[in-house]
């Protein structure tokens, strides 16, 4: 078998072929033009010398360019690896060590911005750059493309062979591949199906980047196993362009993350007036607070569906289906997937008791590459550990509840963040709120809140204040309360934490 081929061989394009599959500003491919690309993108890498299961990095913007280059890697028999295009040089040589890649696809503003890294890579050899060549040793890849064959057939691979990688931006520490399978990718779309009920013309659009798995699945390789179309935008969401965007291509389904849906709540309403047409709105990537969703519902008249997945299963795991997105739910586990909530010991908890995540998935990953220890602590016996903390309501909707080494022991009663948060983020003079724990001048682990202000910083503080007071008990309340530009986050938008606690700590001079 070859995953590339079931999701646009001559099956796919029997069914949808003329169908639009991506569209990306003023370009429209359609499955016939995205498969013919895509083959010739596997003849340039197979004139490159690439090898059945060698992997390939992929740094570039999100254009039908970057997609037929993903799908003609496996297509040729390798294995795709796409690149968060904001990391640092350091990480970027990681990952070419940690995956042994021998070929790198650069698109040129990426090796223009990095000369020197560009510079290294192709000394190393194997480095190829799609559009204007200044790096010498490169290979021209938009000759190669226009040299390569088109008929190039699909190299079989077995079901369990890897097919992608991906590397997780992480909180802390280097990024770690997570190796997925032929049948991985077969597995894209399941809650556009099984959920969302998406079906050919549907148009998708999705705000996150696509070495993201949230956008890889969601964004391009779920759209194309059942025929919909794929809005690619090239470059880092905005509010404004994203607007602009929805008016334009009327997506039916729209995935972003919590951060981007507050932002656009802070737009003009002439500006978010195509949002009315949008038929499902989802959110995943961090814990979407129920202020968020409810001052989304009353802008637009639509709920914002949760979603959770990570990129250790790639494809959703859990998701809250339409008409029933009501305060802190998750959403429940889709089909084929199998979930567990258990405590330290390994004992199941009971409904309404918080209790670690433990996961069986149809698009597990195999493990983590060069990671034996991680692999022998969260992949056991065919269930995955996702150390985020859940609690299951009666209904079997799981509530998120955060990291579970993110929950805090303050006075000896445990404290998860996002409570703290929540009780701050309806305020209008808070746009963003961050709790973290920080040691104070006796080495007691106390809570500190750090908020981004709409206007005045100390308003927003005084609200904080106020609302920590009237909504929390008095364990949970921060002992520190600061104001800053932005929250830190990683390229994926999730919280980086512990960035805040070091800002806090060496403020008051209690680092350890």
């Amino acid at each position: 078998m070859n995953a590339a081929e079931e999701l646009m061989g001559e099956g796919a394009l029997a069914r949808h072929g003329a169908r639009a599959a991506l569209i990306c500003g003023s370009t429209q491919l359609s499955y016939a033009d995205l498969a013919r690309q895509l083959r010739r993108a596997a003849g340039a890498f197979s004139k490159l010398g690439l090898r059945p299961g060698e992997r390939v990095l992929l740094l570039m913007r999100d254009t039908p360019e970057m997609a037929a280059a993903w799908l003609g890697i496996v297509w040729a028999g390798g294995v795709a690896i796409a690149l968060n295009t904001k990391l640092s040089e350091d990480d970027y040589r990681h990952i070419r060590a940690d995956s042994g890649a021998r070929i790198t696809l650069i698109e040129d503003v990426f090796a223009s911005a990095r000369p020197d890294l560009a510079k290294e890579f192709a000394a190393q050899g194997g480095l190829a750059i799609a559009g204007a060549i200044e790096t010498a040793q490169a290979i021209d890849w938009r000759a190669t493309l226009a040299a390569a064959r088109d008929d190039l057939p699909a190299v079989e691979r077995r079901a369990d062979d890897p097919a992608f990688w991906l590397y997780s931006s992480g909180t802390t520490g280097r990024p770690k591949g997570i190796i997925h399978t032929q049948t991985n990718l077969l597995c894209a779309g399941m809650g556009q199906r099984q959920v969302l009920g998406l079906q050919r013309g549907d148009r998708v659009l999705a705000t996150s980047k696509l070495f993201f798995s949230y956008a890889l699945e969601h964004g391009l390789l779920g759209p194309l196993s059942i025929g919909a179309t794929a809005i690619l935008h090239p470059e880092w969401a905005d509010p404004d362009a994203i607007c602009a965007l929805v008016a334009d291509e009327q997506p039916s389904a729209f995935y972003s993350v919590p951060s981007f849906y507050r932002r656009l709540l802070d737009m003009p309403e002439r500006a978010r007036a195509a949002f009315a047409k949008v038929r499902y709105f989802v959110s995943a990537g961090e814990r979407l607070p129920a202020s968020v969703n409810e001052a989304w519902q009353r802008a637009t008249g639509r709920e914002i569906l949760g979603l959770y997945g990570m990129s250790e299963t790639f494809c959703v795991a859990m998701m809250t289906p339409p008409g029933t997105a009501r305060g802190p739910r998750t959403g429940r586990p889709l089909e084929g997937v199998t979930v567990q909530l258990r405590e330290e010991g390994g004992a199941e908890v009971d409904v309404g008791k918080p209790g670690v995540l433990w996961i069986r998935h149809p698009a597990l990953a195999v493990g983590y590459a060069n990671r034996p220890e991680a692999n022998r602590e969260q992949f056991v016996d065919g269930w995955f550990c996702t150390r985020d903390v859940f609690v299951r309501d009666a209904e079997g909707f799981y509530a998120h509840q955060g990291r579970s080494d993110d929950f805090i022991k303050v006075a000896g009663q445990w404290v998860q963040p996002g409570d703290v948060e929540e009780a701050v983020l309806g305020a209008p003079e808070i746009s963003e709120a961050a709790c973290v724990p920080a040691t104070d001048e006796s080495g007691f682990e106390r809570l500190a809140l750090f908020i981004v202000p709409t206007g005045d910083p100390e308003s927003a503080l005084s609200a904080a204040q106020r609302a920590c007071e009237a909504r929390l008990a008095r364990h949970k309340r921060p002992r520190w309360f600061r104001a800053i530009d932005e929250i830190p986050r990683t390229a994926t938008g999730k919280m980086q934490r512990f960035k805040l606690r070091e800002m806090l700590e060496q403020e008051l001079g209690t680092q350890g």
